[in-house]
């Protein structure tokens, strides 16, 4: 892979979808050459055929990563600007208290659960192209958001 081409072609691609997750452009800007540093890490191995699909999960992991990690902090702004009532709800809490359940409920799903949930809830993906970013059918991806759904409620009640 040429990874120089690779920077130069899909760099803003990356640092737009950091800029969106981490919502703080320092910390965008380090996850961007931390997802080219991985790239470069990996070398030969990677043969990847979309480049553009892997830099973008590459990115989104990453960036997920370190909100889970603290490593940066979340903003609520960005849940309280989407429709749908899952992240209303948990927007209602204060971030402490978000974070919290949003570990507790993640806790009990597939890792992919989370990506799928950004996608969907966070950039507004349909189902089909959340399906399509994943490598999931819509059915799956439908199933997956209907069990965050119901482990909320189940976690709301308790």
């Amino acid at each position: 892979m040429d990874i120089d081409r690779l920077y130069r072609t899909y760099g803003p691609m990356v640092l737009r979808r950091c800029r969106r997750l981490l919502k703080d452009e320092d910390q965008a800007l380090d996850a961007m050459q931390d997802v080219f540093a991985r790239l470069l890490q990996q070398g030969d191995r990677l043969t990847d055929q979309y480049p553009s699909s892997l830099l973008y999960r590459m990115a989104t992991n990453l960036c997920l990563n370190r909100l889970r990690d603290g490593r940066s902090q979340p903003s609520t702004q960005a849940l309280e600007d989407t429709p749908d009532a899952l992240v209303q709800r948990v927007a209602q809490y204060g971030e402490v208290e978000a974070r919290s359940l949003l570990d507790m409920i993640f806790r009990r799903h597939k890792d992919g659960t989370r990506t799928i949930a950004v996608l969907h809830y966070l950039d507004g993906m349909t189902l089909e192209e959340t399906a399509q970013e994943t490598g999931l059918s819509v059915s799956g991806v439908r199933k997956r958001l209907s069990a965050l759904r119901k482990t909320l409620q189940e976690l709301e009640e308790s």
